[in-house]
């Protein structure tokens, strides 16, 4: 049986310890679906454009893109909140636990408690589920993952860091339950710790030392924790980018991961090397574009309470670059006034595309939603297409 998958993402503008639930969540969706792609199991995004559609909408799409086959797997990706900590998954009363036991311990291996795999009964009508999009997914298999606890600071930093380790558990357990061969992405040379390792059987069972594997990680002790990465080979120091800016594909590899790795973008990859499609093939050579020099000009509008030093202070530079650049005799400005910053490669300019959030852009720059908003002197996380923001570079 050829499985295929829909992968949801939450509609919920939830905004807790510096994640947007809505956004987080697609980030998460993105992420199974190019992993889903590169190791061959067909799949769409539900909500592609993280527009926020409606669970009634999001069910109709699903049916008229697979139907409702047994062969059609579903994937609600959401979080929690209630202040716990932790990740909890439900699956249909109309289907085993199989997929459901799955993720749950490919989470754990990730590094993240799960509290509970579980089917939840509808308190009017016992016979059915109580999720909306599980009992309005026929036969679907339709699993919900609700990641972490969005309200629990604990939880939602370990969310922000190992995203990428949570989704690929979710794309290594499909793949295992549809019987598709699974290699981890870009992880050769690496180990992620599991429950019930010890430095002692790491180290046998990759043929080395338990002193080799301290050495290369900087361990000051043998105490892991669950989730950890481990370096296992000097190999996987090397950079994969040469002086040429040239990379070659590996197994596992995708034009997302790659533009990911290498701050860059799946259309600027494919511009660089004229690709039609993001189709690629082991050993093949891709030209990484170059990190261009900025030269964009940031402008700044003074506002009430402002001051030369403020407004150095801010952005890295010093009252007299300021004044050199906008031809200021005096350290007098007025509200209103607009001030070139000098240039630094400190700052670049992003336009602002469709479906961008602060969260997708901070995670994409290394950054925060906070230091965006500090920069661009913005008093919510609303944006607009086409609008200029100033990030760290």
């Amino acid at each position: 049986m050829a499985y295929k998958v829909a992968i949801d993402s939450s509609n919920s503008s939830e905004n807790k310890n510096g994640i947007v639930e809505k956004d987080f969540t697609f980030t998460i969706a993105k992420y199974i679906n190019e992993r889903l792609n590169n190791i061959g199991i067909e799949n769409f995004l539900v909500d592609e454009n993280n527009t926020g559609l409606t669970d009634e909408e999001k069910v109709n799409i699903i049916k008229d893109k697979y139907g409702n086959g047994n062969n059609i797997i579903v994937i609600s990706n959401r979080l929690n909140k209630g202040g716990k900590n932790g990740a909890e998954i439900m699956y249909p009363l109309r289907n085993n636990s199989k997929l459901a036991s799955l993720i749950a311990s490919n989470l754990e291996d990730a590094g993240q408690t799960v509290l509970k795999y579980y089917q939840l009964r509808n308190n009017s009508d016992t016979s059915k589920d109580d999720d909306y999009l599980i009992r309005n997914t026929a036969n679907n298999l339709t699993i919900v993952i609700d990641y972490g606890y969005i309200d629990n600071t604990s939880d939602a930093n370990f969310l922000k860091n190992n995203y990428e380790k949570l989704a690929e558990a979710v794309v290594k357990s499909i793949a295992n339950y549809a019987g598709v061969s699974y290699s981890p992405a870009n992880m050769a040379g690496y180990y992620i710790v599991k429950k019930g390792d010890s430095l002692w059987s790491i180290a046998s069972k990759n043929n080395t030392t338990v002193d080799n594997i301290k050495k290369l990680n900087n361990l000051s002790s043998n105490n892991l924790s669950i989730g950890q990465v481990l370096k296992l080979s000097y190999d996987a120091e090397k950079e994969d980018i040469k002086e040429s800016n040239i990379y070659t594909v590996k197994k596992g590899d995708s034009l997302w991961l790659i533009a990911n790795k290498y701050g860059t973008t799946v259309d600027e990859l494919k511009n660089a090397n004229n690709l039609k499609s993001n189709t690629l093939s082991i050993g093949q050579t891709l030209i990484i574009p170059k990190k261009k020099e900025n030269t964009n000009k940031i402008s700044y509008v003074v506002k009430k309470g402002d001051s030369l030093w403020l407004i150095a202070n801010k952005y890295d530079t010093t009252v007299e670059k300021i004044k050199s650049t906008n031809n200021l005799k005096s350290n007098t400005l007025s509200i209103g006034q607009v001030l070139v910053i000098p240039s630094s490669s400190e700052f670049i300019t992003y336009t602002v595309k469709k479906g961008d959030s602060l969260w997708l852009i901070a995670n994409k720059y290394n950054t925060t939603v906070d230091n965006i908003k500090k920069l661009n002197n913005l008093s919510s996380n609303n944006l607009q297409i086409n609008q200029k923001l100033i990030l760290p570079a």
